[in-house]
């Protein structure tokens, strides 16, 4: 396949890629890009090496990007620090936290023994509803 039509299959498909490429301009925006996220994470699930993984972590820096510009700097803090930081602020136990996994994985993910994969990361998103771009 030549670079001109690599290119021509660009373009027909650029109105399917444009919304998960551009920069985010509203809320409107940021939250379908976070629903794209959410959905993407979710036919990924824990396949780390799937092809689609580059793109999900794209759609994660439009998203950070987004909130540095409209909320300001975050300090930065890695995934299992934000979750440390929700459970604190729940007050909960590594025991309730059953969609990471028993208690000793949530042990040895908090212990950094073992990194957040792409579906606990879904669902810690989908629990304390926020951007899963916070725990990667």
């Amino acid at each position: 396949m030549t670079f001109d039509s690599k290119m021509q299959t660009v373009i027909d498909h650029w109105d399917l890629m444009a919304p998960v490429l551009s920069p985010l301009q509203s809320e409107g925006d940021y939250e379908a890009m976070v629903e794209r996220m959410n959905a993407l994470m979710d036919y990924i699930g824990d396949d780390e090496g799937h092809p689609l993984t580059g793109l999900l972590h794209l759609m994660g820096d439009l998203v950070s990007e987004h909130d540095a510009e409209h909320y300001g700097p975050v300090e930065s803090a890695t995934g299992v620090e934000m979750l440390r930081h929700f459970m604190q602020d729940r007050g909960l136990k590594q025991t309730d936290l059953p969609e990471i996994g028993s208690q000793g994985v949530v042990s040895e993910i908090l212990g950094g023994k073992r990194e957040l994969n792409l579906r606990q990361i879904q669902a810690l998103s989908t629990r304390f509803g926020v951007p899963a771009s916070l725990f990667v």
